[in-house]
């Protein structure tokens, strides 16, 4: 069998052509040009000390200054590399001679029609502030690691959407990636120089991009990878790639953790589990090949033998493989099966941990399945061995226990015996228990009552979907065989699934 061939996924198919764009992103060259801007307010000021950033000389025309743009035009002013010009009059056509962009902030429409047709008169690319009808451009929220600079745009239509994705994007971009970003600038040909564009120098800079985002260059870094470069060209570093077990967590993308997503942003190879959501993958790099390698009960399923070959060909190939499973890899996941085989065969591989989701279950319910109350103890259980049936060495007296919360996973064809087990060791009939079926997704479905309801209770909601059941006192709160709104109360937008096994 060719392992390379298995499950094929419709997730997988050729990305489409560039879609529609609102505005073209443009990062613009203005260092040494020279800038109009007219006004004295902040709003201005903002706009000057932007350009002045970029290395503009920023001519100001205003007869009046804020107390913000009085300070920065003389700061400015007064260092070595002074970026600001203060004319203290009005602006005039003359202004836009030899300029190469205009800023403007105008307090009627009357003033901003009449500086955006000088502007364009005179082949000056212009913005006033605030007024969309009289911009050829627009400016968006930044992150700066210059030299590696982040522009967001919304066409001017959320200004707020574009502010909270900028903090996303700002915890995604550590601090020292400006200092990586200038390094690669300045050994940029040197390392060009000694390996021939190819898979070679591919190579070297995925590695030096692992090292970017850990941590700062230190004063012999740059020596480093110049070494590492030799030893490329020279092929004294082997060509073996690596393995890394991600934890896709349940669901919502913004539940992964940073490291996941740098993890599926550097993948060559993505083998992923049936449960993990097209959301996440969307976040792989797109160059990235994507396989399905789903395990779902009592559905076609492929081997765990054959995805262990698969990562080992795929890491021996030279390869990024990622092993993408829903919540944790380390929980119910197959993970040390699979770390074993990559240890055997000398493949390096990591581990990035996911949210698990019991705890997703958990937070959707608004229950603390460790209440000081209720419950001393936590288990997390699985509802079924590699055969399908419940484990035969299960101690049943031990999971009855009063004050532990138990979370059975993947108990849906098995939620009977579970019944039947935990009441013959001793567990009273009317413990409360909780069932959360596609826990979060558009087709959840919740249940809570009793413990001699519970067989019943997964009948009716069936078992086409994972199933996670939760056993003890901690669900009390949740009230008796009711079916509970996928809207919870608290709002907590969780998003998870069932890990396979």
């Amino acid at each position: 069998m060719d392992v390379l061939q298995l499950l094929p996924s419709d997730r997988n198919a050729t990305p489409a052509r560039m879609a529609p764009l609102a505005k073209l992103p443009v990062f613009w060259v203005l260092d040494g040009k020279r800038a109009v801007v007219a006004g004295g307010s902040d709003a201005a000021a903002w706009k000057a000390e932007l350009l002045a950033a970029c290395g503009a000389e920023v001519h100001v025309y205003a007869e009046n200054l804020s107390e913000t743009f009085s300070t920065l035009v003389a700061q400015g002013s007064e260092s070595e590399n002074g970026r600001f010009v203060d004319h203290a009059h009005e602006w005039t056509a003359a202004v836009f001679d030899d300029a190469a962009i205009a800023i403007a902030d105008c307090q009627d429409d009357g003033a901003a029609a009449k500086f955006f047709e000088a502007a364009c008169k005179a082949g000056v690319p212009v913005n006033v502030i605030d007024k969309p009808r009289y911009c050829q451009f627009q400016f968006g929220s930044i992150v700066n690691r210059s030299p590696v600079v982040v522009g967001i745009s919304t066409d001017g239509a959320a200004p707020i959407l574009a502010q909270a994705i900028r903090r996303r994007i700002e915890t995604l971009l550590p601090p020292s990636l400006k200092s990586w970003a200038a390094l690669a600038h300045s050994i940029r040909d040197k390392v060009n120089a000694k390996i021939s564009p190819g898979a070679p120098r591919r190579a070297f800079w995925e590695s030096f991009v692992d090292r970017a985002f850990g941590t700062p260059p230190e004063a012999d870094t740059e020596a480093e990878l110049l070494a590492d470069a030799g030893r490329i060209v020279a092929k004294t570093i082997p060509s073996i790639g690596s393995v890394t077990l991600v934890g896709a967590g349940p669901g919502d993308t913004e539940l992964l953790t940073l490291k996941a997503v740098r993890a599926l942003q550097a993948a060559d190879v993505i083998l992923f589990d049936d449960l993990v959501s097209d959301e996440v993958l969307e976040l792989a790099r797109r160059e990235a090949k994507r396989m399905l390698v789903g395990k779902r009960g009592g559905r076609t399923s492929c081997k765990q033998e054959d995805i262990n070959a698969m990562m080992v060909t795929f890491a021996k190939a030279g390869k990024r493989v990622v092993r993408l499973k829903s919540g944790d890899p380390m929980i119910f996941g197959r993970a040390g099966e699979e770390i074993a085989c990559l240890e055997q065969e000398g493949i390096p591989v990591d581990v990035v941990p996911g949210i698990t989701s019991a705890s997703a279950m958990a937070a959707r319910l608004g229950v603390s399945l460790t209440h000081r109350d209720h419950a001393q103890a936590v288990r997390f259980v699985t509802g079924h061995s590699r055969f399908g049936s419940l484990p035969a060495d299960m101690n049943w007296h031990d999971l009855a226990h009063a004050r532990t919360t138990t979370i059975f996973y993947m108990g849906g064809r098995t939620a009977g015996q579970i019944q039947t087990r935990l009441l013959a060791a001793g567990m009273n009939t009317d413990t409360p228990v909780a069932v959360v079926s596609a826990v979060t997704r558009n087709n959840e479905a919740r249940w809570s009552g009793r413990l001699d309801d519970l067989a019943s209770a997964v009948v009716g909601m069936g078992v086409d979907h994972p199933i996670l059941i939760g056993v003890g006192h901690v669900f009390a709160q949740l009230g008796s065989a009711q079916k509970v709104s996928t809207e919870h109360p608290r709002s907590i937008n969780y998003k998870a699934v069932g890990e396979c096994v």
